[in-house]
């Protein structure tokens, strides 16, 4: 597994590697949705390699570049001011939890909530936070619109109706936010028009894919009081 994840974890010659806990966890991930795939549709993809590099691979690719140097191998407190640096991370649309709780393995200090109105999914969410012991991880059973907070992060990756769920997720952003897309290529003009008042920076190309790309933004940091 953890050969099938060096692609998507490594710049130039350097490679973040994954700490033996976050082997585990995403091995325990796996075979949960695996075996509840059987039963609710979570994944068009079945292989146990394919769904760690589509589904993983592409995840922690994300992970790598929000949160640099893998979190995890400094499992210290936070200070306060590190914590600052970790603001909530919302996931919109979380489905089977990608990318969410590939972040979360990632990252074990931020945040998250994960976005999710299927019932069957939401259930499965649970499932895997517990079976994982994950902390300060929340599943929001319902809407996007009627989330009650701000994101200091927020990712979009696979969702329906991209032209509607967009403006939904800007919507989310707290000031000096920072979006997280993982799309196609193709969908960055639309992405871009969609929000025109953030700052898009460039493109970078997901390894193994010819059109996959993560695409991040950030939203105006907030006016000074006077």
């Amino acid at each position: 597994m953890a050969e099938l994840l060096e692609p998507f974890l490594q710049t130039g010659a350097y490679l973040t590697p994954l700490a033996p806990t976050q082997l585990n966890h995403i091995s325990t991930y796996v075979d949960l949705l695996i075996r509840w795939n059987a039963r609710v549709n979570l994944t068009v993809i079945r292989t146990p390699d394919e769904i760690v590099t589509r589904h993983f691979g592409e995840s922690l690719f994300a992970a790598r570049h929000l949160f640099p140097g893998n979190p995890a191998n400094h499992p210290r407190p936070l200070s306060s001011a590190e914590a600052a640096r970790h603001p909530l991370l919302v996931d919109l649309g979380s489905g089977a939890g990608f990318p969410g709780l590939p972040i979360k393995i990632w990252s074990p200090q931020t945040a998250v909530t994960l976005i999710e109105s299927n019932h069957k999914k939401v259930a499965f969410l649970r499932e895997v936070i517990r079976e994982l012991t994950l902390m300060s991880i929340d599943v929001f059973p319902g809407r996007a619109e009627a989330f009650p907070a701000q994101a200091g992060t927020l990712t979009l990756r696979a969702v329906e109706r991209f032209e509607t769920a967009l403006p939904i997720a800007v919507s989310l952003l707290a000031p000096a936010a920072t979006l997280a897309l993982l799309i196609s290529r193709t969908q960055i003009p639309q992405a871009q028009s969609l929000a025109p008042h953030l700052l898009w920076s460039t493109p970078i190309p997901i390894p193994q894919s010819t059109s996959r790309i993560l695409l991040t933004a950030k939203t105006q940091p907030a006016e000074p009081e006077q």
